[in-house]
């Protein structure tokens, strides 16, 4: 079996593991007491937090152990647009941050805040530019992850940054993905990750809010973690995630180097090994272990279905995976195709066989999920100048499939109206227009859902 979905939790470390076990033996007393027992786990969660706020580049009385990084991440943004309320009610997160900013962004709204969401390039990069002007004088935070968890593309945090310092906003920085492989740059003003992320046991979140920032903790408090953080202190847990933090980091240059080779071999033979693939995200700006592409004519969950037979454990943004029937919210605001959707996303370790291995079942999985959904041929018989596909009430991906099979049908400047009540045809049909070089016109509500109109160029 070949784990390729460390994005979303890493094997625990070998560091991690030891530390957990002899902290267990001595960090189970109550840190905040004074006698000999409280005194020893006091020195364990310092050293810890003195080690994470090494890692992380604070101070250590900057940081603050919670109970996740989602808890991290809702207890910071509703701190501190708490703490700016005089200032405004206006929050800025890009479109493709994890869903615990974006929940958080829509709790805000609720509560009579206002929110804008900026836009991404085609390559999940949000631009500095585009950034900075929505800044505005009642903008109270300002928010932008390290990297995504989707598709591994890295965001100029640095550059943001000093746009937000210039207008006097914090910057919230989501850095889940990011921190096990180095600091973050640039001159933020908070930042929440997770243990799980680099190799730690789940439970542990870190939150940093620098000097200065004005923060008001939401909710009782209690004397623990600064008051931002109730409750009693996992500790074992958090030297674990303090020892591991630790040792990745010193594991991460070389680590680095060694999984973005594998994962650009994955990046460039995919598309040539297996038709109408769209690999997405920065080819560049990306973090070394994640590549995703998505995959024309294929069912993600049927996919993933296959490959976990096969021996490999991957992770998909498609709709047809999720119980909302909605396409990732990353890819979505990428504009790139959704349906068929794969992300690897390689732990530390991984070895060049298991990637190797898995270029060669891929082709065949996908081949066999085409055929079970009829996937198209190649035609030429033109029939009609306007075809009208009605695929009412079927899903992703079959809509597209059965566009691909139409558009021979009609002549060169003929009209497709493709009929479709599934949220993911939106994103999908554009994207495979682009694919294959057809003209996009646009949409038109019908009575049951969406007309989406093809015009045949080629």
């Amino acid at each position: 079996m070949s784990y390729f979905d460390a994005a979303s939790s890493a094997p625990l470390h070998s560091v991690a593991r030891q530390a957990l076990l002899a902290s267990l033996d001595e960090g189970w007393a109550d840190p905040s007491r004074l006698y000999r027992e409280g005194r020893r786990a006091r020195l364990l969660l310092d050293a810890a937090r003195e080690a994470a706020a090494e890692a992380v580049g604070c101070r250590p009385d900057e940081l603050t152990f919670t109970s996740s990084g989602t808890r991290a991440v809702h207890t910071g943004i509703a701190g501190a647009l708490a703490g700016r309320r005089r200032v405004g009610r206006h929050l800025i997160v890009s479109a493709v941050e994890h869903s615990s900013v974006l929940h958080s962004a829509e709790g805000h709204e609720r509560e009579g805040g206002s929110v804008t969401r900026v836009t991404v390039e085609r390559s999940g990069r949000v631009h500095p530019s585009v950034y900075a002007g929505q800044l505005r004088q009642d903008t109270a935070l300002a928010c932008l992850q390290s990297a995504n968890h989707e598709v591994g593309t890295e965001q100029p945090v640095a550059a943001v940054a000093e746009a937000c310092r210039a207008a006097g906003v914090p910057l919230f920085v989501d850095a889940a993905q990011s921190l096990g492989w180095g600091t973050v740059e640039g001159d933020w003003s908070l930042l929440a990750a997770s243990a799980h992320k680099w190799g730690g046991p789940s439970g542990v979140g870190l939150l940093v809010v620098r000097k200065g920032v004005r923060f008001a903790a939401q909710g009782p408090v209690d004397e623990r973690e600064s008051g931002r953080a109730p409750g009693f202190e996992n500790l074992p847990a958090i030297v674990a995630a303090a020892a591991s933090l630790r040792a990745v980091r010193a594991e991460a240059a070389q680590e680095a180097v060694r999984l973005r080779e594998l994962t650009e071999r994955i990046r460039a033979r995919v598309p040539r090994l297996v038709p109408d693939v769209e690999v997405v995200g920065d080819p560049e700006r990306r973090l070394p272990g994640i590549v995703t592409f998505s995959c024309l004519y294929v069912d993600g969950e049927t996919l993933l279905h296959e490959l976990d037979r096969e021996g490999f454990s991957v992770s998909s943004g498609s709709s047809c995976t999720s119980s909302t029937l909605t396409p990732s919210h990353v890819l979505k605001a990428m504009g790139v195709l959704s349906e068929g959707n794969v992300r690897v996303s390689l732990p530390r370790g991984a070895t060049e066989e298991d990637v190797e291995r898995f270029l060669r079942v891929l082709p065949g999985a996908v081949a066999g999920v085409r055929e079970k959904l009829g996937a198209p041929t190649p035609t030429t018989v033109v029939k009609a100048d306007e075809l009208v596909v009605d695929a009412l009430g079927k899903r992703c991906p079959i809509p597209v499939i059965e566009l691909a099979k139409v558009i021979g049908d009609v002549p060169v400047g003929g009209l497709i109206r493709v009929l479709s009540d599934d949220e993911a045809a939106r994103l999908d049909i554009p994207a495979w227009c682009e694919m294959r070089e057809q003209e996009y016109v646009g949409e038109e509500p019908v009575e049951k859902g969406t007309a989406y109109l093809i015009r045949r160029s080629s």
